[in-house]
């Protein structure tokens, strides 16, 4: 994903931004809640003038009396409410019951003025160029407003976002979001073994998604300031967490001062039919769910015995020791061999009840196992 600093491709600082950016929007979610009984009440009070427009008052014509005129006629106090006020208290009462979700409105909508330079800027990974160009011409660019007609509903959701930028405090959020995560900020690198350096290598050229990212990785873990559009970020106590399967490659061909920086080094064991059966039987979407709600809409009943999911989860505990360890991804190859036919002809089966056998299993799935990869035999 990361490419060396002066290449086109990601800058390895953009991990911090990415962080940085999550962080932002966690605490702005935080300020929303906090503020989200008087945005509503604003909204509700909008949509009252939109449903019923305050009536203005009348210039008196020349010669009339006005109300600070003397008027003996005139009671010294009304009793009785005008009626505009009991209108607005029936039709809030409406409201709040929402029965007035679909009558329509005309309602003054700003647009927003999306710069499509910055759109170029951000997809080919020069977000450092321009951190805070769209805040700049929106500022310079008038904003532009149109009249449009729109539902009750449609109305609170658009109102509701106008109140909610005029409340929450960005500033306020960009310092929660800066102090998480300078202080509780976690950086996985996944696939690490990735950049490792390859042993015979004798290309020309600077090995820039190599090599070239780890030396751009090396102060980042090591602690330096970040610069993001909502602040500098140090990168001290963020933990860093790096992983890769290193079949291809081993630890040491990293470069000496990035295996510094990751001091704890863990090697994780590989996984055993009792972990595949666990992971068929108490994942909240595992395979067998899947395949149970992907046959049910073809009308076809699907389940497993016990000893099926055994066996299912021994076969893949061999075929990973025998061949490559691809932990549980192998699952998925082995559910989608063992039910291709049953998937294929599930339309014509429709209102069927199958039922998974460890028998059906070993029997379906025994041509896939004895099946050697012969290419390890080839010089």
């Amino acid at each position: 994903k990361f490419t060396e600093v002066g290449y086109v491709g990601r800058d390895c600082e953009s991990m911090i931004r990415e962080l940085t950016e999550v962080a932002v929007k966690m605490a702005r979610e935080e300020l929303r809640q906090e503020c989200e009984g008087k945005a509503r009440k604003q909204v509700e009070r909008h949509l009252l003038d939109l449903l019923l427009p305050p009536r203005r008052q009348a210039d008196p014509p020349a010669g009339a009396q006005t109300d600070f005129a003397p008027q003996p006629n005139r009671p010294a106090l009304d009793t009785e409410r005008p009626p505009e006020e009991r209108a607005r208290e029936l039709i809030a009462r409406k409201l709040a019951a929402g029965e007035l979700e679909d009558r329509e409105v005309e309602m003054t909508i700003s647009e927003s003025n999306q710069n499509a330079m910055l759109q170029v800027f951000a997809a080919s990974g020069m977000e450092e160029m321009g951190l805070n160009l769209q805040d700049m011409f929106s500022q310079m660019t008038p904003k532009r407003h149109k009249n449009k007609k729109v539902t009750v509903a449609e109305a609170r959701e658009i109102l509701l976002q106008e109140a909610f930028q005029e409340l929450i405090d960005m500033e306020l959020a960009a310092r929660r979001a800066i102090d998480r995560v300078e202080n509780s900020g976690i950086v996985f690198l996944d696939e690490i073994d990735k950049i490792a350096g390859r042993g015979g290598y004798s290309g020309h050229g600077p090995d820039v998604s190599r090599e070239g990212v780890q030396r751009d990785i090396l102060p980042i873990v090591e602690g330096s300031t970040v610069i993001t559009k909502y602040g500098s970020v140090r990168t001290d106590h963020i933990l860093f967490i790096a992983a890769g399967a290193f079949h291809n490659a081993k630890v040491s061909d990293l470069i000496p001062e990035l295996q510094g920086r990751f001091p704890i080094r863990v090697e994780l064991d590989s996984l055993h039919a009792k972990d595949f059966v666990r992971i068929l039987t108490e994942t909240e979407c595992s395979l067998v769910k899947q395949y149970q709600a992907m046959l049910d809409t073809e009308g076809v009943t699907l389940s497993f015995e016990p000893d099926a999911i055994v066996a299912l989860a021994a076969i893949c505990e061999r075929v990973n020791t025998e061949s490559e360890d691809i932990g549980a991804r192998r699952l998925h190859t082995i559910m989608e061999y063992l039910l291709e036919e049953i998937s294929y002809t599930a339309p014509e089966r429709q209102g069927e009840t199958i039922t998974i056998s460890a028998t059906c299993v070993e029997q379906q799935l025994a041509g896939a196992v004895e099946q050697q990869d012969l290419n390890r035999y080839v010089l």
